[in-house]
């Protein structure tokens, strides 16, 4: 018995040693995917701090005449992103003015009638969509929009380019958040007698919010730093513009273009760094706000 006793004892140690490598063997591999957001937010921080103060945020983008003059001096590149910034909230906005109504009314469509034949193929369809590049959105933008409607380039081709690369995200965060829902919850409205409509606006929609803010802001904050779209239909402005019918510039185009230019290359950490910090608290208020929904 002795022996027995000594044998199991020793085998659960061996048991309790492995889970604990295993363990640990999850927790650093789980952490290298920390390490290069660590290292991108230093690089740009140490890189862009420099150039952010308030004319940052208030002035347009300065010419390269001014910059060559402010670095022969050592001092800090006049100017700012503020036509970016007004840029990238028009176009974002409009995009999810677009994107959000469509995205979750599918969404809910799918996860209602999970079962219909025309469902499967939205289904598919909204798969192939997430997958196509978003250079290709840039030329449906510019053949759709910038051609025959506002016959130039402009934030609203932006916009609509965008919207459709929210859609699929949207659309599945929508369809798997309800499919989460207890049946009961339906049921019970159903035996009140509660028209359908009512029950999908009234009980199931209310109680997927939380899911459904969340995939919002997920996909807001994926096209916040998409550039190639852009450059076929925004095209970009060196003034503040509020008119979404004319060119219009955003923080991810600027980047670009202040890579173009070998005098403006400074400015590439500074809005680089504001565009990272923009899609962060993005992302963390998707986060909190959805904590406090579910609550």
């Amino acid at each position: 018995m002795k022996k027995v006793f000594f044998t199991d004892r020793k085998h659960v140690s061996y048991r309790i040693i492995k889970d604990k490598v295993i363990t640990g063997i999850f927790i650093i591999l789980s952490l290298t995917v920390t390490i290069p957001l660590f290292m991108i937010l230093y690089d740009l921080f140490s890189k862009g701090y420099s150039q952010i103060n308030f004319d940052f945020f208030t002035e347009t983008t300065p010419n390269a005449i001014l910059a060559i003059k402010a670095k022969a001096e050592g001092s800090v590149i006049p100017g700012g992103v503020a036509n970016g910034i007004v840029g990238s909230f028009i176009i974002i906005g409009i995009a999810s003015l677009l994107a959000i109504p469509i995205g979750v009314v599918t969404g809910t469509y799918l996860s209602e009638l999970k079962s219909d034949k025309f469902s499967g193929f939205v289904r598919t369809v909204v798969e192939m969509l997430q997958g196509v590049p978003s250079i290709v959105l840039g030329i449906i933008g510019y053949i759709w929009i910038v051609k025959p409607i506002t016959k130039g380039f402009s934030g609203f081709a932006a916009a609509v380019a965008l919207s459709i690369m929210m859609l699929p995200s949207i659309i599945r965060t929508t369809e798997e958040t309800l499919n989460m829902i207890s049946p009961s919850l339906k049921e019970a409205a159903f035996s009140l007698g509660v028209p359908y409509w009512r029950v999908v606006l009234k009980v199931i929609i209310p109680n997927g919010f939380s899911g459904i803010i969340t995939g919002i802001m997920l996909g807001i904050s994926r096209i916040a730093g998409e550039t190639a779209p852009l450059l076929l239909t925004a095209l970009g402005s060196l003034v503040v513009t509020y008119d979404p019918t004319k060119p219009m510039s955003a923080l991810p185009l600027m980047v670009w273009e202040f890579y173009n230019d070998p005098n403006l290359v400074d400015m590439i950490w500074s809005a680089s760094l504001l565009l990272i910090i923009l899609v962060l608290v993005l992302n963390i208020a998707a986060k909190i706000l959805s904590a406090k929904l579910k609550n």
